[in-house]
């Protein structure tokens, strides 16, 4: 009888450690599957067509016929040149996992991952704090209720159509709790100024870019973040935002506690100050940074949002005031590196000053304005009388990398820059 009861002890005992084995064994393999695609994107650089349309539309020249030899190489590498902003926000919802994952496919050596924070004030990827209304599905779930200002539509003249009052909406990362920004799904930015309902204002993605990818919008923290692009083998690039509340935030949580934060979890994840380019439009966190984490203020960078020639020249008179400081690197838009002269693109006097006191550029954002046929707008406004066609922007890449000097270039579709930076060799 006992020996019976041992028997049947045994067998159940096998059963149940073959069954947790076969469980564990299938964690195990849905691990493994991950670090195999993960890998894969590591290993092989896919850019698609896109580079080599641009080529095919630029204006004959040395550069062109340049470029469509480097066309025929067999193999592109990933370069940090390369820096994929906010992901491959042309067309995948940007700041998601599967906006960061293509843009690290198409070469981008370096990932940004803006950074703001929720109401239990943990850090997020988000571009703005208050942009959930355009960037998210927010508007169509429960959560909609708790933003700061729930969706208004637009006023319509019943006459015209012409729109009155244009629709609005503002909800922030502040509103919600991490737990439930975690259960909103990414979408392509933009807003229907002209809707009057809900599901007019979220469709509203522009003609030049596309939906085609909105099936999974995965929002993720300023963490996950991290610990995905050091899977993916990728250098970083958090942008500390400015919030768009009152700081200090629920009475104790200063600006110094937030931008301490963002580096504490690059400390945290055991990542090489090296591999990290923290960012800030506020000139105040990149001085902390320089102050107080050395190690990472190295690298820091001053973005500079001039938005104009005039805004740009204050910056130029305060070039040596940031070198003393130690601010080793500046980050304008485009337009204020370059500017046209006899109908050719050249350095402008804010990357002949820069490079004159010793400062390192990097600059934004390539694959942002649309079709280029009507001049390229905002990112091209100091040389617009020279550009006429997507392919300008090859030809303004090539300035920025090889007489400007630019460290590295964001990108909404990091393909286009890592095959220029295969070809050329950065």
């Amino acid at each position: 009888m006992r020996v019976k009861k041992m028997l049947q002890t045994l067998v159940i005992i096998t059963t149940t450690t073959i069954m947790v084995s076969g469980c564990f064994a299938g964690i195990q393999d849905n691990r493994e599957d991950d670090e195999r695609e993960v890998e894969r994107i590591r290993l092989t650089t896919q850019l698609g067509p896109r580079p080599f349309y641009l080529v095919d539309d630029m204006d004959e020249g040395e550069l062109k016929q340049e470029l469509q030899e480097c066309s025929q190489k067999k193999k592109f590498k990933k370069s940090d040149f390369s820096i994929g902003h906010r992901g491959a926000a042309m067309q995948f919802p940007e700041h998601t996992k599967e906006s960061y994952v293509a843009a690290a496919r198409m070469g981008a050596g370096i990932l940004e991952c803006d950074v703001t924070f929720t109401k239990d004030r943990e850090l997020v990827c988000r571009h703005s704090q208050c942009d959930l209304h355009t960037t998210t599905n927010i508007l169509a779930t429960p959560l909609a209720a708790k933003c700061s200002q729930p969706f208004v539509p637009a006023e319509i003249d019943p006459n015209t159509g012409e729109v009155i009052t244009p629709a609005s909406a503002r909800c922030c990362t502040s509103d919600i709790t991490l737990e439930e920004f975690k259960t909103l799904q990414g979408k392509m930015d933009a807003g229907n100024r002209a809707a009057t309902t809900v599901e007019e204002y979220l469709d509203a993605t522009p003609s030049w870019r596309t939906d085609l990818y909105m099936g999974n919008g995965t929002l993720m923290t300023h963490a996950e973040s991290i610990v995905l692009f050091k899977q993916l083998g990728a250098k970083m690039t958090p942008e500390l935002k400015s919030p768009s509340v009152d700081m200090p935030y629920q009475g104790d949580y200063t600006q110094q506690d937030y931008a301490q934060q963002m580096i504490d979890e690059y400390k945290d994840a055991g990542v090489k100050p090296k591999h990290v380019f923290a960012q800030s439009f506020n000139l105040d966190d990149v001085l902390y940074w320089i102050n107080h984490e050395p190690r990472f203020g190295k690298q820091a960078v001053y973005l500079d949002g001039s938005n104009d020639p005039d805004q740009a020249k204050q910056t130029i008179d305060m070039m040596s005031y940031l070198a003393e400081q130690g601010v080793n690197y500046l980050a304008p838009a485009m337009w204020a590196l370059v500017t046209a002269e006899n109908g050719e693109i050249v350095p402008s006097e804010y990357a002949i000053a820069a490079r004159a006191h010793g400062i390192d550029l990097i600059t934004w954002t390539l694959e942002r304005s649309g079709l280029l046929a009507s001049g390229g707008g905002w990112y091209y406004q100091s040389i617009s009388d020279v550009t006429d066609n997507d392919g300008d922007m090859l030809v303004l890449l090539d300035v920025l990398a090889q007489d400007v000097g630019i460290k590295g270039i964001f990108s909404d579709w990091p393909a286009t820059v890592t095959f220029y930076a295969n070809c050329k060799g950065l």
